[in-house]
């Protein structure tokens, strides 16, 4: 079930460790009680599990949210991959229903609290630019703040999270210059990518978005993301500074959180459920906890929302619209990515192991992969680094990509990592300290791109350097603001690979219970 293996993909820290070694014991799983409804859901949502007793107390339906990205899971929707998901609970239906055979799947939906995609921005920030209690600011003004480096910003991947998914088709229509639903002619790449040379940070998940700019203030000026998650940290007490939200005057992408009816036989308690998230009083609960707004006449609006009339832009109609929008935002509209993979080649991986790996890579490479698997290819204007290890580092290579859709350009990776042979111990941290070496190179040349490093081992550290010693060294070259995203694979250590996420502001991912292509494609969101 997708579903569950995606929660387990997106565990980390002290709560990764554990839930992953519990899932490792012989205990068997607990029975589910009666009434238990596996929800789809979006990763947002993890804010409204605190109200989940309180919903079997009302209507005897225990309610389990098996989180996913939100244009991954309208994937699995439309093509009937959703498995005993009986229902759908995203931010927004809008993807699912462009995509073939989507709506027919939609049973029933039902809106169930609104929260308006806008810009977060320092109080001092908003200050020095005119904006703060601003109604007349544009997302053009915004536009131009970021061309001329007066503003900088973080936004999720458009291709793996609904939050940066509307910011990207928000900015899109208000640079249209039309108020109709946007259509290829209409894009303003011009516009776009003056827009996107503010972007300074990216994320997989709106969640991951604000806590890592949470954990280093000084890095960009704000945030786009929710206006739910970013009342969040205003009253989180994490903040150094508030965040002025700016509520662009030509209009924003609102996120409307419809639950969806998949499975016909479950109408009844389908029904039991709107009628319990619609009452008055569970409105003002989401409000309350979730700072999200309430769609039910007559609950009244908090004061901390202001009194603004927002503008809605048009959604596009077309499918080819909005795969158009991310492609170009990947290839075109965003900072170059720089990405450093290190891979383990110890004994252990010999075989089955390597092979999926070669496996992974190809997939990252494959000019005709479909759904959101294009999404995650390597991309026009992205470098690729590999670091092979061992008992030492064995080897670094690395590649540029001019053209995504070049196979020139593309296959030499694939060539490369599919000449890759097995033997050795494993030198985990000598072989990171290498990467985030030539991650320091790259960075003093090209300051502003997005860089990352993968980890993908089978083993736990049993050669080379200490765990002490690669923090230190990447810790004096300033460079715990570059993500590493460490796999867990095989018998890899989950707590050596928790702690190189947490020194470095990435995320572990589980590959345990997930095809190990799935799971790079997984971080592809996150770089």
């Amino acid at each position: 079930m997708h579903g569950v293996r995606r929660l387990a993909i997106r565990l980390s820290g002290v709560v990764a460790v554990a839930l992953l070694a519990a899932a490792c014991g012989s205990t068997p799983a607990t029975p589910e009680p009666p009434g238990t409804i596996h929800v789809l859901a979006g990763s947002e949502l993890k804010d409204v599990e605190p109200m989940l007793p309180d919903v079997r107390a009302k209507t005897g339906i225990n309610l389990v949210f098996d989180y996913v990205g939100t244009l991954d899971g309208a994937e699995q929707i439309a093509n009937g991959a959703a498995g005993t998901h009986a229902i759908a609970w995203f931010s927004s239906t809008r993807y699912l229903s462009l995509l073939p055979g989507g709506a027919s799947h939609i049973v029933a939906q039902h809106k169930l609290a609104l929260s308006p995609v806008v810009l977060g921005v320092k109080r001092s920030k908003a200050q020095q630019l005119g904006w703060e209690n601003n109604p007349g600011v544009s997302w053009k003004d915004i536009a131009q703040a970021a061309g001329s480096g007066q503003v900088s910003f973080g936004m999720t991947n458009p291709a793996s999270s609904n939050s940066g998914f509307s910011a990207l088709t928000g900015v899109a229509a208000a640079f249209s210059g039309t108020p109709d639903a946007l259509t290829l002619k209409d894009i303003n790449a011009t516009q776009l990518k003056q827009f996107f040379s503010g972007q300074h940070l990216t994320a997989g998940s709106s969640g991951f978005l604000a806590d890592t700019y949470v954990a280093d203030q000084n890095r960009v000026d704000g945030i786009i993301n929710y206006e739910s998650v970013l009342l969040g940290l205003n009253s989180g007490g994490k903040l150094r500074e508030p965040l002025d939200l700016v509520y662009p005057k030509d209009g924003i992408i609102t996120a409307d959180y419809p639950m969806v009816l998949l499975d016909r036989s479950r109408r009844s308690q389908y029904d039991a459920l709107v009628a319990y998230f619609s009452g008055a009083a569970v409105q003002r609960r989401l409000m309350t906890d979730t700072n999200r707004r309430p769609v039910t006449p007559g609950v009244v609006l908090d004061s901390r929302f202001g009194s603004q009339t927002l503008i809605e832009l048009p959604f596009p109609g077309q499918l080819s619209v909005v795969d158009a929008l991310i492609e170009q935002y990947l290839d075109v509209f965003s900072r170059p990515s720089h990405t450093t993979y290190v891979l383990d080649l110890s004994g252990s991986m010999s075989g089955q192991r390597l092979h999926d790996l070669q496996a992974a890579f190809t997939a990252l490479t494959d000019p005709n992969a479909t759904g959101t698997a294009r999404f995650a290819r390597f991309r026009s204007r992205e470098q690729i680094t590999i670091v092979t290890f061992s008992s030492d580092v064995k080897d670094v290579r690395s590649f540029t990509i001019a053209d995504a859709n070049n196979p020139g350009d593309v296959a030499p990776i694939k060539d490369y990592v599919n000449s890759l042979q097995a033997d050795g111990n494993t030198a985990i941290y000598s072989a990171m300290d290498r990467a985030y070496q030539e991650v320091a190179t790259q960075r003093a040349q090209s300051p502003g791109d997005f860089f990352s490093v993968v980890l993908m081992t089978d083993g736990e550290n049993n050669s080379g350097e200490s765990s002490g010693a690669f923090i230190d060294s990447v810790r004096r070259r300033g460079l715990t603001g570059v993500p590493a995203f460490p796999i867990l694979f095989g018998e890899g250590d989950v707590q050596q690979l928790t702690q190189i996420a947490a020194v470095t502001g990435g995320k572990l991912f589980d590959s345990r219970s997930v095809p190990l292509s799935e799971i790079f494609i997984q971080i592809r969101g996150y770089q």
